[in-house]
């Protein structure tokens, strides 16, 4: 039997992805097979299709690193999910043996890995996962929902609860609103009762923001972000920063902070090298926290957040597998408000 999804043969543009047919994955001992509904792209996605230098993986690959689906296949010693339920997938995988994994760290295993970086990817009719990292769907969530929030979520529920811990009345920065980790860190600042202040380069993603709940917004290309954020604070600055945009931001982001602020950090969009003034860090105490995904613990604590409605997943808009290259279009154009999802057939 076989399946198809979407895969690169090669690195680079978009012109590499095909969307082809191979064989039905088996399950191993401690594995199970998902029938995929809905799967969803990050910005992850991109780099893996222009290749990550230090990362080689074989070749052709499946792209996309979040999922939802039904299980269909159990392997050899599988008690905790059966044929049939309706999951959501963790996209992270350790090793559950080493000194992080035994002290309830996965993210900071040794061999952590992502699906759709590291090994095969969502963005197929089916894909082979451990059991444990599949967890029940929401029943409240769609579909789309549930397949599109899993790694953009956890990263936010971990940066911002585990890391800056965030609490009521701290007042949060958010660059480029309208991504996945932004969107859903906007959702939990505000649930912990903070005020959050956005940026775009888009009005109308700022708008749908002030609509959600945020303070202030700015658009980036004709405004001086520090100056007004110390504005808006009383030329105190914000608790917290959370910046995944890297080159572009990250100057802004400690001129945005407040004495003991802190800066969070999940990647780096625009390039990996920072500008930093080390007089601004040791002058006001900051702190730059880097955060990857988030633990088993962290991933449950999300889930009872989005499954109480704390956090509610956006979706951006959701493609046909055949048509993965305009959703793929769409998030390097940065036009996307929420996740851009693919649905499988």
């Amino acid at each position: 039997m076989s399946v198809r999804g979407a895969r690169i043969h090669a690195h680079g543009g978009l012109e590499q992805i095909t969307v082809d047919e191979f064989s039905l994955p088996e399950p191993g001992p401690q594995q199970v097979r998902v029938r995929v509904r809905v799967a969803a792209l990050n910005h992850l996605d991109l780099f893996v299709l222009e290749g990550i230098p230090g990362i080689d993986m074989p070749l052709p690959h499946v792209l996309g690193g979040d999922g939802a689906g039904v299980i269909e296949a159990v392997g050899a010693d599988v008690d905790t999910v059966t044929v049939g339920d309706e999951v959501v997938l963790n996209p992270g995988l350790w090793c559950g043996r080493c000194a992080s994994c035994l002290a309830g760290e996965q993210s900071m295993c040794p061999s952590y890995q992502l699906l759709g970086e590291h090994v095969d990817g969502t963005l197929a009719q089916a894909i082979v996962v451990p059991a444990v990292n599949c967890h029940p769907k929401p029943e409240r969530l769609s579909w789309e929902q549930a397949g599109s929030f899993g790694l953009a979520t956890l990263t936010a529920w971990r940066m911002l609860v585990r890391n800056a811990r965030i609490g009521p009345g701290q007042k949060t920065l958010i660059h480029g609103v309208g991504g996945g980790v932004g969107l859903v860190a906007m959702q939990i600042a505000l649930a912990a009762g903070g005020e959050v202040f956005v940026t775009s380069h888009c009005d109308e993603k700022l708008r749908r923001a002030a609509d959600m709940g945020a303070t202030r917004g700015w658009n980036y290309r004709d405004a001086d972000i520090a100056r007004e954020v110390r504005a808006a604070t009383g030329k105190v600055g914000v608790d917290v920063v959370v910046d995944n945009v890297g080159a572009a931001t990250f100057a802004t982001s400690i001129k945005s902070c407040r004495k003991g602020g802190v800066i969070v950090t999940c990647g780096g969009t625009t390039g990996p090298e920072l500008p930093v003034d080390v007089r601004y860090l040791f002058w006001n105490h900051l702190r730059i926290v880097g955060s990857t995904m988030g633990s088993e613990d962290d991933f449950r604590s999300m889930l009872r957040a989005v499954d109480s409605g704390a956090i509610d997943p956006v979706v951006d808009r959701v493609f046909a597998l055949d048509d993965t290259v305009e959703a793929f279009k769409r998030l390097q154009a940065a036009e996307q408000f929420g996740k851009v999802a693919v649905e499988l057939p």
